[in-house]
């Protein structure tokens, strides 16, 4: 019967083979990278060297560090920025009331219907993003269900006061473009929601029960913290493209409702004024970068972001 010694250890690997072993992960990750520089650093490189341009689409452009276009273009756009936000945070806190019951329902009492709903709920996506909301010019036009069924509520006149709708119409209006970010980027905060509340051990719950926690109570001291980060993830999925949209405010709003997305793309392709578009660009990826970050530092939840 052999023994096992120390001698009979299987050899340590030499040098090379071990440097071989630590590049492993980085020769993982550089088809990824690669993507990265090609689609997103070098476009950006090219986005910042456009902004600080002068000259015109006759004579060519040449960059001369013109950082004036930055302030003109804030200084000029600040109205559509500020829309922009407004109508991406009520699209979001929407999204947020309306997609969390929906999540809540599919994670803990759908059952065998769980499997149907999410098919529901990701069903949009199948369709194009313009196809949808040119049906909400349908849906929301002056003799459709929707303006008849608040015309008759007599709620059109309060939405007329509070300056959401106007003429007793709801297309071309702010509510139009509302709703038309609400229903295209709901699934972006059901999705989430639904994967952080059903991670949610039940037990849990039982425990808060036997403490003789009422249901209100139970909701707002166990479920809702524990799906924070879906709360956190939802909000940042739909808050982000909702601000920089301009499909819906194209389609349904009025010139009155544009927002800044409408403004850069009409300076990139009717205007042609590429470093006022750029600027304009960069402004907005900026804002919604600095909200983002005061966010999630206020939310508490770095971690999971």
């Amino acid at each position: 019967m052999s023994t096992f010694t120390a001698t009979d250890q299987p050899p340590a690997p030499t040098a090379p083979a071990a440097r071989r072993k630590r590049r492993v992960p980085y020769w993982l990750l550089l088809p990824g990278i690669l993507w990265l520089l090609v689609f997103f650093a070098a476009p950006l490189v090219y986005q910042a060297s456009t902004s600080v341009q002068t000259g015109s689409l006759e004579d060519g452009f040449r960059v001369t560090w013109h950082f004036a276009t930055y302030w003109d273009a804030l200084s000029e756009y600040y109205p559509q920025f500020l829309r922009s936000v407004a109508y991406g945070a009520t699209a979001t806190a929407l999204c947020l009331v309306l997609g969390y019951p929906l999540a809540y329902l599919i994670a803990f009492r759908a059952g065998r219907w769980r499997n149907l709903l999410m098919v529901l709920v990701i069903a949009p996506f199948f369709t194009s993003f313009l196809i949808r909301t040119l049906a909400w010019k349908t849906i929301l036009s002056d003799g459709g269900p929707v303006v008849s069924t608040l015309g008759s509520l007599h709620i059109l006149g309060l939405t007329d006061a509070l300056g959401v709708t106007e003429g007793h119409r709801v297309l071309a209006t702010p509510l139009a473009v509302v709703c038309g970010l609400t229903y295209n980027f709901l699934p972006f905060m059901i999705l989430p929601l639904y994967t952080s509340l059903e991670r949610i051990d039940g037990r849990l719950h039982e425990a808060a029960r036997d403490l003789y926690a009422r249901p209100l109570t139970v909701f707002r001291k166990v479920t809702f913290p524990l799906s924070m980060p879906g709360v956190v993830a939802g909000t940042l999925l739909t808050f982000i493209p909702a601000t920089g949209d301009y499909i819906n405010a194209e389609l349904l709003g009025s010139t009155d409702q544009k927002m800044i997305g409408n403004v850069i793309q009409s300076q990139f392709l009717r205007v042609l004024d590429y470093p006022t578009a750029a600027a304009l660009s960069f402004i907005l990826m900026a804002a919604i970068l600095a909200m983002v970050t005061v966010y999630i530092r206020k939310s508490g939840t770095e971690d999971v972001v």
